[in-house]
């Protein structure tokens, strides 16, 4: 993967418990990574044909894989387009991470 095509900025966003003064817990955001990476949404191509079966992911993410950070479903990515909850992830040739993810929509109330 060419760094041309990794032209979508992400943050990786992991959530962690926070205490306020009083002591109650509430979760936070925690940005432990932004990366360059390749986005490809939901179409009607092969790949996202043999993926339906089995995912609710709407987008992949790929990118370089950095060492000693681990990326687990549950995180989030942020980009330009909106936050991404990570359903999986799959290491490629050992360089690249590949993060199937669902799109978070905004709920009204």
């Amino acid at each position: 993967m060419s760094f041309g095509k990794m032209n979508t900025r992400i943050d990786i966003i992991d959530t962690i418990p926070m205490k306020d003064d009083e002591g109650f817990s509430s979760k936070g955001e925690e940005i432990i990574a932004s990366v360059r990476a390749y986005k490809d949404e939901r179409h009607g191509s092969r790949k996202w044909a043999n993926m339906a079966a089995y995912t609710k992911a709407n987008a992949t993410f790929q990118f370089r894989r950095i060492p000693d950070l681990v990326i687990e479903p549950g995180m989030l990515i942020r980009c330009d387009t909106g936050e991404y909850k990570v359903l999986s992830v799959e290491v490629i040739m050992g360089f690249y991470l590949e993060v199937a993810a669902e799109k978070i929509e905004a709920t009204k109330d």
